[in-house]
């Protein structure tokens, strides 16, 4: 038997699907739309539905936007020839914070995970080769995850991209080995982008 009724039990289950978000937290979070007013309700989920319709990945730099090319890859007050390679759009919000980096990004979208099937054929890295190949980029700065998939992508990028003549830097060890770079401070952040070095695969 149930718990909860049909509905509600499909609500927790939906909500369990979140990242972070546990049977606990799933149930809470139900019981709190179920008493929110329906006109409330309705909000977050034409919010969703107009999110999912709306925003794709930007054409130049893969990064999530309702706009193409993006806001950072349209702005013509941006430095061209810095190059910030991350994992995910999310960790563009990290980097931007520090403002101090006013170059343009390109985001993966992943790393390389061998245990998880994740090769470098699954990562946007042909748009970026072509990007570097335009001959506007003079330094890459790899900003992946320091942690084992994040290094591994990074080395990999690294022996990809030296033959190209265009300087390879690596973020500083500001961000802790095995966290993530969304869960950094901005201090950290920052400290990691001025301490960056040359990374030689």
């Amino acid at each position: 038997m149930k718990d909860y009724a049909g509905p509600v039990e499909t609500l927790i289950e939906e909500l369990r699907k979140l990242p972070g978000i546990g049977s606990k937290s799933a149930q809470r979070l139900a019981f709190f739309l179920i008493r929110t007013p329906k006109r409330e309700a309705e909000k977050l989920a034409h919010a969703i539905l107009a999110a999912k319709e709306s925003i794709r990945h930007c054409s130049v730099c893969n990064n999530i936007t309702d706009v193409d090319p993006c806001r950072y890859c349209s702005d013509p007050a941006r430095d061209r020839t810095v190059l910030c390679i991350l994992e995910e759009p999310h960790n563009i919000l990290a980097i931007e914070r520090t403002r101090e980096y006013h170059g343009l990004y390109h985001v993966l979208l992943g790393a390389i995970s061998p245990l998880q099937g994740v090769g470098p054929d699954q990562l946007e890295i042909p748009g970026l080769m072509k990007r570097l190949q335009e001959g506007q980029v003079k330094e890459v700065i790899l900003a992946t995850n320091p942690n084992i998939e994040g290094e591994a992508t990074a080395l990999y990028l690294s022996r990809l991209i030296k033959p190209l003549g265009v300087k390879v830097t690596r973020i500083a060890t500001g961000v802790p080995v095995g966290g993530d770079l969304e869960y950094a401070d901005h201090i950290t952040v920052s400290r990691a982008l001025e301490g960056r070095r040359d990374f030689s695969g």
